[in-house]
């Protein structure tokens, strides 16, 4: 069977004879993906106890203190007996399992052990020495208690290792003895002070994580029953199976075979193995987690769960009157594995058919079967190509039903609408789609699948395809809305949270984070006392006054009308966002949503922004020459710009020659320009018609590089600095350029490094530097986050971000 291995496998019964069953050779071993998750979460649980140890230090040593007073009142003679029967029945157990495996020719799971012990001990051993040696001391502490101790028990680990490798576990007896061992052990080590109530939480988790990850490399023996098995569970359900054949397994990791009867019959045999039900999980989980609750299914089911599940939705069908294959009897095939028996329908699915196969007739069809399904509050989940099926005879039938729900609420029911409508979309067009499902459904009913039309709400296939097909999910609203033009369709939010309240999140951690790095450089006591307040306060005038600089800027450069108050909203707003996007990105981005929202086409939108920022960066070159050239008219002793901008000028001449003559980095620069500008000028002859729009671009963007100098020159007298305007301004433009190119959130520590460093060179002294650029970047970055925050939720909620 396409290429791969086939071996005749034979099931006898003392009644019946040999039942051959075709079926691909089974490999003796597989990676199980239950073992991979249980690694993961080893190392996940790792990673938690050592931060919570570093975090709860006190705690854990008061911990300590109780677990060493309680075990040292232990007897003497228990003490020594413990010491004794744990040291020595935590190597004998494991050797005597591995003898008794050796019995029953399982030597393969011995010799996984034995790999996952070596492992251990090698891993134990160097993470011992690596924390003995330059670990951090307060993690050193926590394991050792400042004693001569293994952080890590070089004996414990492997045999952890060596229990989970060999499934100790499964057996009860083993597992019991085993815990004994490892428990005496533990005991006899607290007693003696030769571990820390840390170093055994520590060396049970590598033990597991090794032991899991040992058994995920190299494999477990394949438990999965064969084929024969099979045919002896059918044969226990009153079945007379005389032939059978392993077909194409589905999309969910289901074994399927067809089985043929005594006279002539033939079932569709459906085998769910245990091994298989966490496959996908991490998906499921991101679903489970992201989803509303409604929309969301169990990321983790038994197998008897999955079975009753299956058979459940089935039978419901049935009743229901819907055209699914009928299920003739479920049976579980030994204790890794269940079986599901349908009646053998000879179909084609969907998406085998040719587009011009599906007509109208067919169409309507699946409409009426999945009619049937909702009439009695039944949801398929699962509504594609692979699911629907079409028999010789031109009938069509509903399987893979095992996600479905009975007692759906309307929400599951109205996602089958849309899923169903954006699959049919794909096939033969959002108007066919739209107009099969009314005649079936009727045009109240597809409102009401309207909100719902969206990709989070389609199965992952259905919504790969329908990134590629990007008009579909927007032509089948069209059509839906041609049909109720004035209905009041509610939005549906079916994110339990959206990638912004991420965003939010990552910006609080990433400012308190950037914030306490920066006020650890300064005693700030000294800054506060020393700091001349009435300059600070004309910095808060400079700092408020570039928002309103910031929002007459972005009036000048649009022909339409914008209101002053709600643009300068937008710039607090815009100061917000810099917390997670580099300086020259934030303000951007959001401006541009801004314009979008107030009805300007996403066109014109960029265009408009994308003028403002050359414009701007026109007039930041004009300006960093034109005080450039002041400051060196004044012949400043401490600064000599002059030559250092003839310098700057010649690096970027030289750099600007190098990006010109190597084709690859032209061709970059000349694509990535032309997205940024591309109906700019179109957009400045707009402005150009009107000289109020003129007046007030051009003043804005003065005004505000003005208004920041006028920040920094203030923040700079605040701490008894004495520098011209000029010379402040040439820094300020100069470490402005170097934040706008820095890829951090606003530019942090790039700006700070910049500004710093200039106001050294100009001749300020480094300790008034810091205090002038801390409280300068306190004023334009820090202080605008609160109000910014609250300008972005404000603004949001009346829908114009």
């Amino acid at each position: 069977m396409r290429g791969i291995k086939e071996k005749n496998t034979t099931a006898e019964t003392p009644d019946s004879g040999a039942v051959l069953v075709v079926e691909p050779l089974l490999p003796q071993r597989i990676r199980r993906p239950s073992d991979a998750l249980r690694f993961l979460l080893s190392l996940v649980t790792l990673a938690a106890v050592v931060l919570l140890a570093l975090a709860l230090q006190r705690t854990l040593n008061g911990l300590e203190t109780d677990v060493q007073a309680g075990t040292g009142r232990a007897p003497d003679v228990l003490s020594s007996a413990a010491g004794l029967l744990g040291g020595i029945s935590v190597l004998i157990v494991p050797m005597a399992f591995a003898v008794e495996r050796v019995f029953h020719r399982d030597g393969m799971r011995v010799t996984q052990g034995l790999i996952a012990a070596i492992l251990a001990l090698l891993i134990s051993y160097t993470l011992d020495e690596w924390l003995i040696g330059s670990g951090a001391e307060d993690l050193k502490q926590l394991l050792t208690g400042g004693r001569e101790v293994e952080p890590l028990n070089t004996v414990l680990t492997p045999a952890i290792a060596y229990a989970m490798a060999v499934r100790m576990t499964r057996r009860p007896r083993w597992r019991t003895l085993m815990a004994g061992a490892i428990v005496l052990d533990v005991f006899a080590l607290f007693t003696a002070t030769k571990v820390t109530a840390l170093g055994v939480i520590v060396t049970y988790v590598v033990g597991l994580a090794v032991g899991y990850g040992t058994l995920y490399g190299i494999g477990s023996a394949n438990t999965r029953p064969p084929g024969s098995a099979v045919i002896h569970a059918l044969r226990r359900l009153g079945f007379a199976p005389v032939s059978g054949r392993r077909v194409e397994d589905d999309g969910a990791g289901s074994r399927r075979y067809l089985v043929g009867l005594a006279g002539g019959a033939q079932l569709d045999v459906t085998v769910l193995d245990r091994d298989r039900q966490v496959a996908g999980i991490a998906y499921r989980l991101w679903r489970r987690v992201w989803l509303h609750p409604d929309t969301r299914r169990r990321a983790i089911r038994s197998l008897r769960a999955e079975l009753e599940r299956e058979a459940l939705m089935a039978y419901a069908a049935q009743a229901a009157g819907a055209n699914l294959p009928r299920l003739l009897g479920t049976s579980e095939v030994g204790t890794e594995a269940a079986l599901l028996a349908y009646e053998h329908v000879g179909s084609r699915p969907l998406e085998e058919l040719r587009d011009d196969e599906i007509d109208d007739a067919l169409l309507a069809q699946i409409w009426e079967q999945v009619r049937l399904l909702q009439a009695h509050r039944l949801a398929h989940r699962h509504l594609t190509g692979e699911s629907i099926h079409v028999d010789k005879d031109g009938r069509v039938l509903l399987v893979d039903a095992r996600s479905g729900e009975i007692a759906a609420g309307d929400l599951l029911l109205r996602l089958d609408l849309a899923q169903l409508l954006a699959y049919l979309g794909l096939r033969v067009g959002p108007e066919r789609s739209v107009a099969s499902a009314a005649a079936v459904f009727g045009a109240d009913t597809l409102a009401g699948a309207l909100p719902l039309l969206q990709r989070i709400a389609l199965t992952r296939g259905t919504r790969a395809a329908s990134r590629k097909e990007k008009n579909l999910l927007p032509a089948l609203r069209e059509q839906i809305a041609a049909l109720k033009p004035q209905v009041a369709v509610d939005e549906v939010r079916l994110e339990r949270f959206r990638p912004r309240t991420l965003v939010t999140i990552i910006a609080s951690a990433l400012a308190a984070y950037f914030l306490l790095s920066q006020l650890s450089k300064v005693n700030l006591v000294t800054v506060v006392l020393t700091a001349n307040w009435a300059w600070g306060g004309v910095a808060l005038v400079g700092a408020a006054l570039s928002y309103l600089a910031a929002a007459i800027m972005l009036r000048g450069f649009v022909p339409e009308q914008l209101p002053l108050g709600r643009t300068m909203l937008v710039q607090f707003a815009a100061s917000f966002v810099k917390l997670v996007a580099p300086a020259a990105v934030g303000g951007v981005a959001i401006n541009t949503r801004y314009l979008q929202k107030r009805g300007i086409p996403p066109g014109p939108a960029v265009a408009s922004v994308g003028a403002s920022q050359l414009v701007g960066l026109m007039c930041h070159i004009l300006l960093l020459l034109l005080f450039g050239y002041i400051t060196g008219t004044q012949a400043a002793p401490s600064l000599t710009p002059s030559r250092g901008l003839l310098i700057a000028l010649l690096a970027v001449a030289v750099l600007s020659l190098m990006v010109l003559a190597v084709r690859p980095l032209r061709r970059f620069v000349t694509v990535r320009l032309r997205a940024m500008f591309s109906g700019v000028v179109p957009r400045l002859l707009d402005v150009l018609q009107s000289p109020s729009k003129i007046v007030e671009a051009l003043g804005g963007t003065l005004l505000l590089t003005i208004a920041f100098v006028l920040c920094l020159d203030a923040c700079v007298r605040a701490f008894g600095g004495d520098l011209s305007f000029a010379a402040i301004a040439v820094v300020f433009l100069t470490a402005n350029a170097i934040g706008s190119a820095a890829p951090t959130p606003g530019g942090l520590g790039a700006v700070e490094g910049a500004l710093s460093f200039g106001l050294t060179v100009a001749g300020l002294p480094g300790s008034v530097s810091l205090s002038a650029v801390l409280l300068y970047r306190l004023m334009t970055f820090w202080l605008p986050v609160l109000p910014g925050w609250a300008s972005f939720a404000w603004l949001q909620r009346h829908n114009a971000l």
